[in-house]
């Protein structure tokens, strides 16, 4: 038999032998019996999918996510510049006191990270798996540094706050998916 479309010779289909398929044109068409009869009429149709699997809770569950990437990307951006003016006065004044402390230098590399898991949040947040662990990394190493080396830069315990609840959001986000 030949193709209707494009002239060529059909085939049965090797994923499904009940349907036919032109080498040419990769026109796929019902094959009816075991002689070399195809339905012309009868073109072969993915199956689409039905309303439950378009509204499975794949595609529900992500929109949330993927606003909250974009909201703590954006703030987490603002958040940087803010840091770091603060972080500079900081170290200003522990260097002037001579009192030993780097909540200044912390509140620095706090604020780097915060820049960086902004950037990574709003760059991932259509994307899987690698995005949310880098933002786990990102902040998680920004919470760690300003939690443990605040001293008297109490300020800067807010800013790791912000940087721990990104890091729970973004493995809520990772289990989830």
């Amino acid at each position: 038999m030949r193709c209707p479309r494009c002239g060529e010779d059909l085939r049965r289909s090797k994923k499904d032998p009940s349907y036919g398929l032109c080498d040419n044109c990769r026109k796929k068409y019902r094959w009816y019996d075991d002689e070399d009869d195809f339905d012309f009429n009868d073109e072969y149709r993915k199956p689409t999918p039905s309303r439950k699997d378009r509204n499975s809770r794949s595609h529900v569950s992500a929109a949330p996510f993927k606003t909250w990437k974009l909201v703590s990307g954006i703030l987490s951006i603002i958040l940087f510049v803010f840091v770091c003016f603060q972080s500079c006065a900081a170290g200003l004044s522990n260097t002037l006191q001579e009192n030993g402390e780097v909540g200044g230098s912390a509140g620095i590399l706090v604020a780097i990270m915060l820049l960086a898991g902004g950037i990574v949040s709003i760059a991932t947040r259509k994307g899987g798996k690698g995005g949310n662990i880098a933002l786990i990394v990102l902040f998680g190493i920004g919470a760690l540094f300003g939690f443990v080396l605040a001293g008297s830069y109490l300020d800067l315990k807010i800013w790791a706050s912000w940087c721990l609840i990104c890091v729970i959001f973004a493995i809520v986000c990772l289990m989830k998916k």
